[in-house]
């Protein structure tokens, strides 16, 4: 979520390394482990279990790229990145793909030399208060003081926001989601702004989360993804088909539980070609045969990863709302598999 002030340097970086970005697959298998730019400290997204593994949305989708390009979703390095620096990682090849809960934008999109692979998360910045202060709207909120993660589009919609609605607010500024966290929590502001599974993620791990509420209004889109180094147009690809493979595996009803079964036996031609069982499909990406099967057998489904993140097996509990599939009335889609 960094602003344009920032978007000419890190794009004269990326020109360094896209001689680089041509060979990811091949660097990622000499190397043997995938460095993804992920969160450590976002629950539902990033963050640490009680044995210190850390699980959330975009670690998993960085265990599916491994279960894809190496065949197994344990061969991560995570690289913990913030706003500040998590274009800049990438871009120098310091990791393979970044999925941190950054939002896609025309200016991200044109001028860092970066594409975003796919959205595997659909959200939208919204406004969290104490209860306490009785606040109903948004529209309540003139004159006070905001936590903001400074390097965020968060920061531009805010200060749109407030000059369109005639307002005036004091911005508080703290470049760590776990200390901006604990400000909020300390009442050095009044007000959380981010994207609204990042508030009821930080509400989840509140003293008493029942003190605070998320307004209903939302200020602004947050398209979530994976993004990968411009000029390697199989790493985009791979990428980009790890998702859709979730997502086709949700679709035909493919799980963790049964996809031995649905591999040896199911009639879909679809799902057969989804498990490798027609030889060579996949030899244009550089991948086994059987790449989806082991993103689905190690990982899971798109489902399955969204309702233990973020969904209704989380401590989040939020409703899929547009993050159900296309068939359910919501904005997750892949493409056939032909």
């Amino acid at each position: 979520m960094r602003l344009p002030s920032l978007l000419v340097g890190l794009a004269l970086a990326a020109i360094t390394v896209s001689a680089h970005a041509a060979s990811t697959l091949e660097t990622i298998k000499s190397r043997g482990t995938l460095r993804c730019g992920a969160l450590n400290d976002m629950p539902g997204f990033g963050s640490p279990d009680s044995q210190g593994t850390l699980r959330g949305i975009d670690v998993d989708f960085c265990r599916a790229i491994a279960a894809a390009t190496l065949g197994d979703a344990n061969k991560v390095t995570f690289v913990a990145t913030s706003p500040l620096n998590r274009f800049s990682v990438l871009q120098s090849g310091d990791v393979d793909v970044l999925i941190r809960q950054t939002t896609q934008t025309f200016t991200r999109d044109s001028q860092l030399g970066l594409l975003w692979a796919g959205i595997t998360v659909y959200d939208g910045q919204g406004f969290m208060v104490r209860k306490d202060m009785g606040v109903k709207s948004v529209k309540e909120l003139d004159g006070a003081s905001i936590c903001l993660l400074p390097g965020s589009n968060t920061e531009q919609n805010i200060a749109t926001f407030y000059q369109a609605n005639g307002m005036r607010y004091k911005p508080i500024s703290i470049d760590n989601a776990d200390a901006l966290r604990r400000a909020f929590f300390e009442g050095r502001c009044d007000v959380y702004v981010g994207d609204r599974a990042q508030l009821a993620a930080n509400r989840s791990v509140a003293p008493k989360p029942d003190d605070y509420v998320i307004l209903p209004e939302v200020l602004a889109k947050s398209p979530l993804g994976p993004i990968v180094r411009q000029g390697d147009d199989q790493w985009l690809n791979i990428v980009k088909w790890t998702i859709y493979a979730t997502l086709l595996a949700e679709e035909n009803g493919v799980d963790s539980a049964n996809v031995e079964a649905k591999r040896a036996s199911d009639p879909n031609a679809e799902v057969a070609r989804l498990l490798g069982k027609t030889p060579g499909l996949s030899k244009q990406l550089g991948l086994a045969d059987d790449w989806a099967y082991q993103i689905v057998k190690q990982v899971g489904n798109y489902g399955q990863i969204y309702d233990r993140s973020l969904g209704e097996k989380s401590p989040l509990k939020l409703p899929r709302g547009l993050n159900k599939l296309w068939t359910e009335g919501g904005l997750q889609y892949a493409p056939p598999f032909l």
